[in-house]
């Protein structure tokens, strides 16, 4: 059999290394904490040390009054949530704006590692998005810009062409307004690894890891085990299925639904809170954390087996529902979702 094709090989190396992440599960368990009692992880080789949960910026600012997002980011900080999420697109930029103002506030900026998501895949787009993330977000630099929604099969070659986003990035990151590069995308591994494919050695990565994922287009089985072997930060998000339906429909407890996360070799991972409420539930369970055992793993797998095998709790990886306007405008899809 002939695998010179690159992303063939990387394919084949991953499918063939799945099962080694599961069994990775608690090998990335912190070794320390920061002030606030929450567990700290490496970003992969970049040095940096981060909170392994993040504050997810689309739900952070959902609250119709622009105070109440304030209070929530600040109160996030304040309690050692200091690796922060947010996207150009979010809200049609009302995300970065509010957070921007969060942190302009007490120099809560220089106590945060700050990530946002580009969404343009031409390098003149992608140079607007960024004028407009560092003025909204009230900043100098972005310490993680990631490309957003590598989600079709033609975003990489696009991002990557001459005249792509990959040129703002790289030109970026020689002006200091970006000092680490990654992509995210929630739809199919494969897209992923032909991302992993290109000629650039990334940061991180952000791709969907929750208890259904290992039984249907597994990020955890066929992208995790090529993140951990190049050394590159891996950063979860859906954990609990997009809308909490894992929780609310298949009935996984939240707790166990995090922990099979966050017991999984990762550096991060970015959590939809949106209220005080959820903020304190998800500082009791990191604080508290402890890696899920082997006994534990086999329980929750076992518990969902037959309801993760069609993607119905994922829907974000087979329909288009969860796909922003912005990039299915931009390839000349239609923008409702629904």
């Amino acid at each position: 059999m002939c695998t010179n094709d690159p992303n063939r090989r990387e394919f084949l190396h991953a499918s063939a290394a799945g099962l080694a992440a599961a069994a990775l599960a608690g090998a990335a368990e912190p070794v320390r904490k920061n002030e606030g009692g929450i567990p700290l992880r490496p970003l992969g080789k970049t040095g940096e040390m981060v909170t392994m949960i993040a504050l997810g910026g689309y739900h952070s600012t959902t609250a119709a009054k622009e105070e109440e997002s304030i209070a929530l980011i600040q109160r996030a900080v304040d309690e050692g949530i200091t690796f922060l999420d947010n996207a150009w697109d979010y809200h049609d930029g009302g995300a970065e704006e509010r957070m921007g103002k969060a942190l302009a506030q007490g120099g809560r900026r220089e106590k945060v590692f700050l990530m946002t998501k580009c969404c343009g895949r031409t390098a003149k787009d992608a140079q607007s998005n960024l004028e407009d993330s560092l003025k909204r977000l009230r900043t100098d630099h972005i310490d993680l810009w990631q490309f957003h929604e590598i989600c079709y099969d033609n975003d990489p070659d696009w991002i990557f062409d001459r005249g792509g986003a990959f040129e703002t990035a790289m030109k970026a990151r020689e002006q200091g307004k970006v000092r680490f590069i990654g992509f995210t995308g929630h739809k199919d591994p494969l897209i992923h690894l032909k991302m992993l494919g290109k000629p650039y050695d990334w940061a991180t990565v952000q791709m969907p890891l929750n208890v259904m994922d290992s039984q249907y287009r597994s990020f955890q089985h066929q992208v995790l085990p090529v993140l951990l072997q190049r050394g590159i930060g891996a950063i979860g998000m859906k954990s609990l299925g997009g809308a909490g339906k894992i929780v609310s429909e298949a009935k996984v407890p939240i707790e166990s639904a995090l922990r099979y996360v966050f017991s999984l070799p990762i550096s991060s991972l970015v959590s939809g809170i949106d209220s005080m409420k959820v903020l304190e539930q998800n500082l009791k369970i990191v604080r508290e954390f402890q890696p899920i055992t082997a006994e534990e793993r086999t329980r929750i797998e076992g518990s969902v087996i037959k309801l993760a095998g069609d993607g119905r709790f994922e829907l974000f990886k087979s329909s288009k529902k969860y796909d922003g306007p912005v990039h299915r405008k931009q390839h000349g899809f239609d923008t409702e979702t629904a």
